[in-house]
């Protein structure tokens, strides 16, 4: 599948100027200063999921299998409660370990609700781990080689890329798309600065394994690049033809992971800007809100409403199945009403979820946020969710879904307002 350099230029140019962006736009990239008082990211207390259980690691206490490499990564996977079937398999260069990554030895991407691991092959483990105040937490450290325990690094190289105009400053989540050469160095890349649902399936997947969506034809996935006079080529690059799939723990890339990790990386973002945010506007103001921050805080939570229920959420071109194990895992944790629906439910015909609200709603990230704003949220969403009159902005939303929407969110949310 040929293409032009002028023809990759164009699309990025159209992506930055679409909907869809990790970047609020209700401020610049220089709103939170990470070591700010109000912030103090270096020096503040983490209640991250892996921070709480990083003595137990360094210590041997999580009685994890270091007879090789895959039994480790099994292991660690299953004591942080990561499903080894949300592996994502990626040959592009894009990780701070990038001289042990190429389409023969691809790193593999594992993600729960709260917790990221990164596994190279004969290279070190990566954590992103979700604090419920300061957003993303990086840690590195070796997997154990004769008889040594791990020390885990926290990682300021990282943030070079989870904490720069991707995640607008803030520690997050980047998902890189690139078209990558032989050795999965990056010839081209797009989607700069764009996390999440909204984004096409067609500018998605660059320098990644999909498998599970044979009939999902156009992305930029499975594909490897060279330069040519015309610009640049691209072929077909398989998934397992140029690596063995038995050096993880499953012989997936399923399509299904990715569209879950980049809803979740497009929450995360977004929720992680507003915790800064809401604090920055705090401070400006003595602890309380000035007239200028007012107004975009009431635009933030508009924002926040419509990815929260989907609003211009891509549309699958295609119908896919979704892995059954990484299914089941998924729906292991399902919280239902007693009509027995659920966020989690899935589509998967036209979109992700049946029910389209997300379920990130229940993760601390949401939770922790600030009493009046998570109100402003909570009303903003039942004014959305309402059967008369209809937002346009919800036009996506059935009466009949919205009626389930609503509930779900009151039989499993414990703070919803009295008159929600």
């Amino acid at each position: 599948m040929p293409l032009t350099r002028a023809a990759v230029l164009t699309l990025i140019l159209l992506a930055a100027g679409g909907g869809g962006s990790g970047a609020n736009e209700t401020d610049d990239l220089h709103f939170a200063d990470l070591e700010a008082p109000e912030h103090d990211y270096w020096n503040r207390p983490l209640k991250d999921p892996f921070t709480l259980l990083k003595d137990d690691l360094e210590q041997g206490r999580l009685d994890l299998d270091v007879s090789n490499e895959k039994a480790y990564l099994e292991s660690l996977l299953k004591a942080l409660k990561i499903p080894a079937s949300t592996q994502m398999v990626v040959y592009s260069t894009t990780s701070l370990q990038l001289g042990l990554i190429s389409p023969r030895t691809p790193r593999a991407v594992y993600f729960n609700e709260d917790l990221y691991l990164g596994y190279v092959q004969g290279g070190r483990i990566e954590i992103v781990s979700i604090d419920p105040d300061l957003g993303g937490i990086f840690y590195i450290f070796d997997i154990p080689r004769n008889g040594n325990r791990p020390v885990a690094e926290r990682s300021e190289r990282c943030m070079r890329c989870h904490a720069d105009e991707d995640t607008h400053e803030v520690p997050g989540i980047a998902i890189k798309s690139v078209i990558p050469g032989p050795s999965g160095g990056s010839l081209e890349s797009y989607r700069r600065g764009l996390t999440g649902h909204e984004i096409p399936i067609s500018d998605r997947f660059g320098g990644w394994h999909v498998t599970g969506a044979d009939e999902v034809k156009l992305h930029w996935g499975n594909l490897i690049g060279r330069f040519t006079p015309e610009g640049i080529v691209t072929t077909p690059l398989p998934p397992g033809e140029q690596f063995d799939w038995s050096v993880f723990p499953v012989a997936t890339s399923d399509m299904l992971a990715h569209l879950l990790h980049e809803h979740q990386a497009g929450f995360v973002n977004r929720f992680v800007q507003a915790h800064y945010r809401l604090r920055t506007a705090l401070a400006d103001g003595k602890g309380k809100l000035l007239p200028e921050d007012r107004e975009k805080i009431n635009t933030l939570a508009d924002e926040l409403t419509r990815y929260l229920l989907f609003a211009g959420e891509a549309p699958l071109p295609a119908p896919i199945a979704g892995d059954s194990r990484l299914r089941e895992d998924f729906l292991a944790t399902r919280r239902a009403d007693r009509a027995g629906n659920s966020l989690k439910d899935f589509d998967l015909k036209t979109h992700l979820f049946r029910h389209r609200c997300s379920y990130m709603i229940y993760t601390p990230l949401f939770q922790n946020l600030p009493a009046g704003f998570k109100k402003l949220l909570y009303d903003r969403m039942g004014k959305a969710l309402a059967l008369s009159p209809s937002d346009p902005d919800f036009a996506h939303l059935t009466n009949p879904e919205k009626t389930r929407i609503r509930a779900i969110l009151q039989e499993t949310l414990a703070d919803l307002p009295a008159d929600w």
